[in-house]
């Protein structure tokens, strides 16, 4: 209970903090803020399905791309919010679409599938396009870059939101179930099965709308790059560095990612995915809870 206590007191300093910074008038700090929430946004929707089920997917950019590519080919037509509203409403619709099929797998299969998965729709879309003679599509009159932040971080606040919510809830509780021994689970009557998808589906929303905002800020669609699965692979990355024990986990693993991105990437460009992978593999070796864990440690002393 202290423990939440302080979290909470610290999330509202800081989301007060993130509030009053697009009135400093610092293009670039607003930029960094934007990538943060933006992965943490990311980061925290993965944490419902991935955290809490053990199903641990490498995927996640696929609602991301297929948010992007209904703001693409909405945009201009409908409202923004409309348009972001059809993102997320189509990448959690995709997920209950392919969720059954996907959930049936679990293990390295399960992330080999999902790598797969978002592979395929990617080259699905570039079919597509091709077949409509588009290689690319630029958005002209994208909102600034103050809002665009504003509804990312109300983007990040919600996903954070949301996986507190599920770890506290009944659902959560069915998840964690079906994390530790999914066969003791449905043998004891836990609905094995709805609780998987649902899950899915409430992960799949946020990314969507997330995709949708992210190609408003660039104003470009491509989609080698909006489903890059780099974007997974970083999801991945955050959440174990910063740890998966608490909802904090997720904001610390975004903190160090963006921070060490603005440190290297600029400086380090052809070490900077080589760092990344070093730091992955020493922080499963000997901090396996992540930053979070060592948070605890510490206010257990």
């Amino acid at each position: 209970m202290k423990t939440l206590s302080i979290d909470l007191v610290a999330g509202i300093v800081l989301l007060a903090a993130a509030l009053v910074l697009p009135l400093t008038g610092m293009d670039y700090l607003v930029g960094i803020a934007f990538n943060l929430a933006m992965w943490v946004a990311l980061t925290q929707s993965w944490s419902i399905l991935s955290v809490m089920t053990g199903y641990v997917s490498l995927g996640h950019v696929v609602f991301c791309g297929i948010g992007a590519y209904i703001v693409a080919l909405t945009t201009g037509s409908l409202p923004l919010a409309a348009s972001l509203g059809f993102a997320g409403l189509a990448a959690g619709v995709s997920a209950l679409v392919i969720g059954l099929p996907v959930l049936r797998v679990r293990g390295p299969y399960f992330v080999i599938l999902t790598f797969g998965l978002a592979e395929l729709v990617k080259n699905v879309i570039v079919q597509i396009e091709t077949g409509l003679g588009q290689f690319s599509r630029l958005i002209f009159d994208a909102p600034p870059l103050n809002s665009l932040y504003l509804v990312m971080l109300g983007l990040a606040v919600a996903a954070t939101v949301a996986a507190v919510f599920v770890r506290h809830s009944k659902l959560g509780r069915g998840l964690i179930a079906i994390r530790e021994n999914e066969e003791a689970a449905e043998a004891i009557g836990v609905p094995v099965t709805r609780l998987k998808l649902i899950a899915f589906v409430a992960a799949a929303i946020i990314p969507g709308i997330v995709g949708g905002v992210m190609l408003l800020r660039t104003s470009y669609f491509e989609a080698a790059q909006a489903f890059d699965p780099v974007i997974s692979f970083s999801i991945v990355t955050m959440a174990i560095v910063g740890g998966s024990g608490s909802a904090r986990g997720p904001i610390l693993g975004a903190f160090a990612f963006v921070l060490l991105s603005e440190l290297l990437w600029a400086r380090f460009p052809q070490l900077y995915m080589i760092i990344l992978g070093i730091l992955l593999i020493l922080f499963i070796l000997f901090v396996p809870r992540g930053l979070s864990g060592l948070l605890d440690k510490k206010e257990a002393r």
